[in-house]
């Protein structure tokens, strides 16, 4: 950092990543962060959800990290809820998977079914 403009830059962008992570209201994605979740990538899903909720500048999304989901084999898993209380739970997540459920699902209400846990459940 060479001036103060460069350290208020960086207070800010952490201010709005921290705001994403305890903003309350419109939709909210839980991260299972247990034991096996954590193994199989949920630490690196839950930031990107994080990141990409900041790119687009949604301020109605909660992003935050849950215990055990209960489908070891799914993992790393994601539930969305969204305004109306409806849960959909992401399994399997990868980083190319995130912008498109947050496209898709959060900007446009447009569930991804082919990448929901009843849906690879069978």
């Amino acid at each position: 950092m060479k001036s103060l403009a460069d350290l208020q830059k960086l207070r800010d962008e952490a201010l709005k990543k921290m705001n994403v992570r305890y903003q309350s209201g419109g939709f909210r994605i839980q991260v299972g962060m247990g034991t096996c979740g954590i193994a199989s990538g949920a630490k690196d899903v839950l930031q990107n959800f994080v990141k990409a909720i900041s790119e687009y500048n949604l301020s109605h999304v909660m992003v935050t990290q849950v215990g055990c989901m209960g489908e070891c084999a799914y993992e790393p898993m994601a539930e969305i809820i969204d305004e109306e209380g409806q849960s959909f739970v992401y399994c399997t997540i990868t980083e190319p998977m995130i912008k498109e459920i947050i496209e898709s699902h959060i900007i446009n209400h447009q569930p991804i079914t082919k990448y929901l846990l009843t849906s690879r459940k069978g």
